[in-house]
């Protein structure tokens, strides 16, 4: 096992220094730090997280990881909603929180390291579950307290997260079209290794396929969750030979991509084409037509992720929990009727 010994004879610098550019120390130099890093990942070195904990007292504060740049993540109002519900436990917790900014992958991931090795803050809440996750691995090896928005791609049973039963409600809202008489209904879901898209395709595939209706792939469609995204999706819809009548977006800014584009090539929402959603932002109700869609409590899943990382760093022994916050369906005015 490589200690802090082997890193500082590798770089001909003390051990006391190497512990210094593990928690950034500002007083040591740029150049140094970087010799120290490269040299910590040559050799493949990871600090004790646990045993330094142990001298180092509580930061009082968390981490949040976007799954993307906060330029783009924070064009979607689920993400705001999500912090506000963070914000509200940490406030009350008296617990400050900071939000990661780097715009790749790669800074991202160099943010989080910060966080961990530097003892930045307790713990880190991931507004995200994506398929191999570089971070979430990290997380894991370090045995760093963290909590996961969303269903864990891995370790299922050995992560605390918080979640809807998001099977279950693309379930519930395809079941909706085909109730009003809807068969062709076309699905709009975010980025494919994403869970949460995952996880309400194959409700939306579950609900079709339980009512006899066959599957058509073209009526599959995957994006940003962005309203360029809603954008480009119904342009490749509305090219097919067959059209949908109804589509199932995933997520509400979309939706709106969605509904202007609709409304932009003569289709008019719910006449021509009924369209249902997911999150139940404020835009989704003040739109025209308000938009039918599926009420996560983003706001809940916010706050209670905070609580049970709190708990978790308050308690290192604390078993792993998985919360299914519920949902709903709130019924507006973008759905019409099939008469057959």
């Amino acid at each position: 096992m490589v200690t802090i010994k082997d890193v500082a004879k590798a770089t001909g610098v003390s051990p006391s220094t190497v512990s210094r550019v593990i928690a950034d120390n500002p007083r040591i130099s740029p150049d140094t730090k970087k010799k120290v890093r490269k040299a910590m990942k040559d050799l493949g070195y990871h600090p004790n997280v646990n045993a330094r904990n142990l001298v180092v007292k509580s930061t009082k504060a968390i981490g949040v990881i976007l799954p993307s740049s906060a330029d783009k993540s924070l064009q979607n109002p689920f993400f705001p909603e999500v912090l506000r519900g963070i914000g509200s436990i940490t406030h009350k917790m008296q617990y400050s929180m900071t939000l990661s900014s780097g715009d790749t992958e790669e800074e991202i991931f160099n943010e989080v390291e910060r966080m961990v090795y530097g003892s930045y803050v307790d713990g880190v809440i991931l507004l995200y579950s994506r398929v191999n996750d570089r971070i979430t691995d990290f997380l894991i090896e370090t045995n760093f307290p963290f909590v996961i928005v969303g269903k864990p791609y891995d370790n299922v049973s050995n992560i605390t997260h918080v979640d809807n039963d998001n099977f279950k409600a693309g379930k519930d809202i395809t079941s909706y079209l085909i109730e009003q008489g809807h068969e062709r209904i076309a699905f709009i879901g975010g980025a494919k290794d994403l869970f949460v898209t995952v996880d309400r395709e194959a409700g939306y595939e579950a609900a079709m396929r339980e009512a006899g209706i066959p599957e058509n792939p073209a009526y599959k469609l995957h994006t940003e969750f962005l309203k360029s995204g809603g954008r480009e999706a119904v342009e490749k819809l509305l090219s097919l030979d067959v059209k949908p009548t109804g589509i199932v977006v995933t997520d509400d800014l979309m939706s709106l991509g969605v509904l202007s584009t609709l409304e932009e090539l003569g289709f008019h929402v719910p006449l021509d084409m009924s369209l249902v959603s997911f999150n139940n932002v404020y835009l989704s109700e003040i739109t025209r037509p308000a938009l039918t869609t599926v009420d996560v409590q983003i706001h809940q899943l916010g706050a209670q992720s905070a609580k049970a990382l709190i708990e978790l760093t308050l308690n290192k022994d604390e078993p792993a929990k998985r919360i299914i916050i519920p949902h709903q369906i709130v019924y507006r005015d973008s759905v019409s009727k099939i008469e057959k």
